[in-house]
């Protein structure tokens, strides 16, 4: 199959609500290419030298996601131009984004990441976490971010109870956070990132509203 047809394939699966990242990690600028001219123009990447070349070479209305672990050295690098950063898990994180997206001059959207799942290997914060973000005094000062949801991943397993359990418990702190928090100046929570190749339909039904979406349409990664 090819890999237009595969993101076709997938577009079918989707709600209009549901934005979709296609994870182009590892994956050569054709294979991007071939996505982009049957229409896609959100990709995600999770190292941030590869997206910086990759930016570089292709068309530049496409919106790039770095939906890896972020180190803070490196969040200059990307900072021009990056379109969203899913795995915000720290304030430090925050207050280098900012800080680097304001020499730019611009506001860079960002996604908290909760850690929902049952393995170590998974970052992101807890709820406690989370309302310590939300509550400080410095998150007030950052006037060149904006904390735009949430982002979480399942564990992986073939036990689907435990995969909508934690999807739902992710949307339930996604709405209670908006409750709360979304009259701060720099928060306007609205996307809930959870989902992937294996997993992405039940995160649908329980509340996604953007998957992240890699070997179903590009194959496996080569690594």
């Amino acid at each position: 199959m090819s890999i237009s047809t595969n993101l076709n394939e997938v577009k079918q699966t989707l709600a209009p609500h549901v934005t979709l990242v296609a994870v182009s990690k590892t994956k050569p600028m054709e294979d991007l290419m071939e996505a982009y001219e049957a229409g896609q123009r959100i990709f995600g990447e999770n190292k941030i030298q590869e997206m910086t070349e990759k930016y570089e070479a292709l068309p530049k209305d496409i919106e790039w996601h770095m939906i890896g672990h972020v180190q803070r050295n490196k969040v200059k690098y990307m900072a021009e131009y990056v379109s969203l950063i899913h795995g915000v898990e720290s304030l430090k994180l925050l207050q280098e984004i900012n800080k680097q997206a304001e020499k730019h001059n611009r506001i860079i959207p960002v996604l908290l990441q909760m850690f929902i799942a049952q393995e170590d290997t998974k970052f992101g914060l807890d709820t406690n976490e989370l309302e310590e973000i939300f509550t400080s005094e410095e998150l007030k000062e950052m006037q060149n971010i904006q904390i735009k949801g949430l982002m979480g991943m399942a564990t992986f397993t073939e036990d689907s109870q435990e995969v909508k359990k934690e999807f739902s418990t992710l949307k339930d702190i996604f709405d209670k956070s908006k409750q709360k928090y979304n009259d701060l100046p720099n928060v306007q929570l609205e996307i809930i990132s959870m989902g992937m190749s294996n997993d992405y339909l039940l995160a649908v039904e329980c509340g996604s509203t953007m998957v992240r979406i890699g070997s179903t349409i590009f194959g496996n990664r080569n690594y």
